[in-house]
């Protein structure tokens, strides 16, 4: 694999690989040249309808449940290797079932969330056969939502985020580990979420690459660790809690193309109150690199 193709590949997987829960676009490490620019195209979708008291599941009477589709279209320009800017501007279309006084209510919002503006800061060491970066983001989280909605997409808040990274790669392994906080403040509709402190790891092998088309995928293994101080919706019921969920990554690039699947199933989760779990989480992501 000659020298031009290795840091191609590396760069497909960096493209497609990003702290998500740190609202860092998937492309907050490439591209890697001076007036580099790059634009992705992301879906999620989560779905639950599991009631949690604390820690236990509990009987749902009512039939609560949330499902959220956001739809993200995310940009980075590269000033220089370096320093980079980062815009994440979300779509959401979100339905709730709540229990209000006693019965079941149904709740839809549709519109702009709440964009975020990420200044990516990194430091690069490049040693025969590897590379590392360390990395800090300073994020902006802008009330552009509404909160009219019977649910509503944004809280009507100034916020401010804080992440920092460590990654190290080769030819056929990747690692990255990405540690942040976000402040939320008091917003709008009584809207009071309290911060959030997460963590995510990224680990992954390059089983394939094929050198005349610059094709080939990379399988990962996401591992997210989330806690959020308690805090209500616009409802008045509480929020925040702790969760952790672990899932597959597959990523496939064609030239300054790439696609990016995962599943991020949950594995332990503890909430404040009486909540609906947050639930299984699904991402598929198309980007290209300039």
């Amino acid at each position: 694999m000659r020298p031009r193709d290795v840091v191609a590949a590396l760069l497909a997987v960096l493209l497609c690989t990003g702290a998500a829960g740190a609202h860092q676009p998937v492309m907050d490490m490439a591209p890697r040249w001076e007036g580099g620019f790059g634009v992705q195209v992301r879906h999620e979708y989560r779905f639950s309808k599991d009631l949690l008291e604390e820690d236990d599941r509990v009987s749902n009477g009512l039939g609560r449940e949330k499902r959220v589709h956001t739809t993200w279209l995310e940009g980075i320009y590269t000033f220089k290797r370096e320093i980079r800017a980062t815009l994440k501007i979300p779509f959401v279309v979100q339905e709730r079932v709540a229990g209000v006084q006693g019965s079941a209510r149904r709740h839809r919002g549709v519109g702009l969330g709440d964009v975020i503006v990420g200044v990516p800061l990194r430091k690069y060491w490049n040693l025969s056969g590897w590379t590392a970066n360390v990395g800090l983001t300073p994020s902006l989280r802008v009330p552009t939502g509404s909160v009219s909605a019977d649910y509503p997409v944004g809280d009507g808040s100034w916020d401010v985020g804080l992440s920092t990274s460590l990654s190290a790669e080769s030819v056929f392994w990747y690692s990255l580990i990405d540690l942040f906080w976000w402040t939320n403040t008091p917003g709008r509709k009584g809207i009071d979420p309290g911060d959030e402190y997460g963590m995510d790891l990224n680990l992954g092998i390059h089983p394939f690459h094929d050198n005349a088309h610059n094709l080939g995928a990379f399988v990962m293994l996401d591992v997210r660790a989330r806690h959020q101080e308690r805090g209500q919706d616009d409802l008045g019921d509480p929020t925040g809690g702790s969760r952790l969920s672990l899932g597959p990554v597959l990523v496939g690039y064609w030239r300054n193309l790439m696609l990016r699947g995962e599943v991020a199933f949950p594995v332990y989760e503890r909430v404040f109150g009486t909540q609906v779990a947050r639930g299984t989480e699904f991402n598929l992501g198309l980007g290209v690199a300039f």
